[in-house]
């Protein structure tokens, strides 16, 4: 044991919130271990150590922020910071004492596209790189009430609609793993900053696999929650006004650890504002809590977007965990749904809210810089109806579609309790700016077009179902492998516990190499 103030020293904390609690709080002990690990502890850990006295929420801002100046450089996650208004709020904190809420002096960092009272919310996109938000979304203010310190914000693609995380504004963000390689997107910066341990919690969103995906290539956890059930206010185009929802898009957290994901969800999951005086979240709790008590479906690869043989590897390893527990599995049930009519209503749709609410100059704007045309190769017009949905009509025919398809996936949650399959093809690969028709992604040593990973992500999409991608191990080249575990709409809470399941099993996170 070493006394709290050497602790401080060593580890690089900057001491200013000692005072606050007297001399009995300064004089507290902390042991060294602590010190060694304290940029991985979950976020829990984290808000119990400050409410226990031992470290204060002022220190430990100052720590990751230290973290995030040391570390950062070569990641450029944090690219929105701050660090001045963080550590105001954690002193006030610290001043005020009390008992405080469950992330009470968690330094975090939110995804780029969140609004922030003060603070820029670009979503990548140069026309909008002046525009300063006027209050926090309803997820940040969620996360600000229960104690959380905002350090910043973290970097994305541009208009949120890639794989990679990079754009004219802040430039691009590498994986921890690897800095050649891609984080994943669009929440690669906070799967970077997470992995790096650079922020203490995360909060991204996801419409096609960008909460997951990046939780993958970087080895953390992530949540993909049932549809409308966050409300997503203050996380929409800056100049798309005011939203209850979008159609397909969630918001959700991104973690070191399973608790972390339940931790986020209980705290801003519900009704938004509109619709809390007659409508009320009850989730319920996950249908088991052991193994063998388990029904599990598994779907390694498909015909329609292959995936890599040791992604399925790893499938297969958490079906031989399964198997050993004497859990029920199959690796051919399926939904009875068809696939390829479901992957064209999910893109439809898809487009549909990629489009709205946005004008149609400045979408324009964004599809010849992300595709590669030139000003003359389309009109504004063209490249505005090439990607939306051009009538109600169209979008109601999509979307009774989509209520089939939802019931069809509810026939087979009724028979199963979680499936588990991959969220993308491969592990972290390497950066690639071309055009997206230009790109290509190796399976198997076979060129596969960049984009047919989203079967993967939309397969869950489309129907609204909650998700959660958690890390299984690396893979022969070292980078982290995550799969996903998929239950019934509502049924969050089971896809959490399985992954938790699956954290005892396995192992969680682990940390990249130089980062401690």
């Amino acid at each position: 044991m070493t006394t709290r103030r050497k602790f401080l020293g060593e580890s690089g904390i900057l001491v200013g919130g000692a005072a606050a609690f007297g001399a009995a709080y300064a004089e507290s002990k902390v042991n060294k271990e602590m010190s060694d690990i304290l940029a991985y502890k979950s976020a829990g850990e984290l808000a119990t150590l400050v409410a226990s006295r031992e470290v204060s929420a002022t220190e430990l801002t100052d720590y990751f922020i230290a973290r995030i100046e040391q570390y950062d450089g070569a990641l450029n996650a944090v690219v929105v910071r701050d660090f001045d208004r963080a550590r105001e709020a954690a002193r006030a904190m610290d001043s005020s004492g009390g008992q405080g809420g469950a992330l009470k002096g968690v330094p975090m960092t939110v995804k780029e596209s969140y609004d922030v009272a003060g603070l820029k919310t670009t979503w990548g996109f140069p026309p909008w790189k002046d525009m300063v938000r006027e209050q926090d979304s309803d997820v940040v203010a969620a996360l600000r009430g229960a104690g959380a310190v905002i350090l910043g914000k973290t970097n994305v693609p541009l208009m949120l609609g890639d794989y990679q995380s990079y754009n004219d504004i802040y430039g691009q963000t590498n994986n921890p793993w690897d800095t050649a390689l891609g984080p994943g997107g669009s929440s690669g910066g906070s799967a970077a900053a997470l992995a790096a341990g650079l922020t203490g919690l995360e909060a991204g969103s996801d419409i096609g696999g960008s909460i997951r995906n990046p939780a993958h290539y970087c080895g953390v956890y992530g949540h993909k929650p049932t549809w409308n059930i966050v409300p997503m206010t203050g996380h929409a185009p800056p100049v798309a006004g005011v939203s209850s929802s979008v159609d397909l898009a969630v918001v959700g957290p991104l973690a070191r650890s399973v608790d972390d994901l339940e931790l986020s969800l209980r705290l801003y999951a519900g009704a938004h504002e509109l619709l809390a005086p007659g409508w009320k979240l009850d989730l319920p709790e996950p249908r088991a809590r052991r193994l063998k008590d388990l029904r599990v479906a598994f779907w390694h690869t498909d015909p329609s977007a292959p995936v890599d043989v040791e992604i399925q590897a790893k499938s297969r390893k958490v079906l031989d965990v399964l198997n050993r527990a004497g859990a029920t599995v199959s690796e051919t049930a399926r939904p009875e749904v068809d696939l390829a009519r479901g992957g064209f209503t999910y893109m439809n749709l898809m487009q549909a809210v990629n489009s709205s609410g946005v004008p149609p100059e400045v979408f324009a704007q964004n599809m010849k810089i992300a595709e590669g045309f030139a000003d003359d190769d389309m009109s504004i017009d063209a490249l505005f109806a090439r990607a939306s949905i051009q009538s109600h009509n169209d979008w109601a025919n999509f979307n009774r579609h989509r209520v089939e398809v939802r019931y069809a996936w509810k026939r087979f949650f009724d028979d199963w309790d979680v499936l588990v399959c991959p969220i993308s093809a491969t592990t972290a690969f390497a950066h690639d700016h071309r055009p997206f028709g230009e790109r290509t992604l190796q399976i198997n040593g076979e060129p596969r077009p960049y984009f047919e990973q989203s079967f993967w992500a939309g397969l869950t999409t489309l129907p609204g179902l909650p998700s959660t991608v958690f890390p299984t191990g690396a893979g022969k080249d070292g980078l982290p492998i995550g799969l996903q575990a998929v239950s019934a709409e509502f049924g969050d809470y089971t896809c959490i516990e399985f992954a938790r399941l699956m954290e005892q099993e396995l192992g969680g996170f682990v940390a990249p190499a130089g980062y401690s």
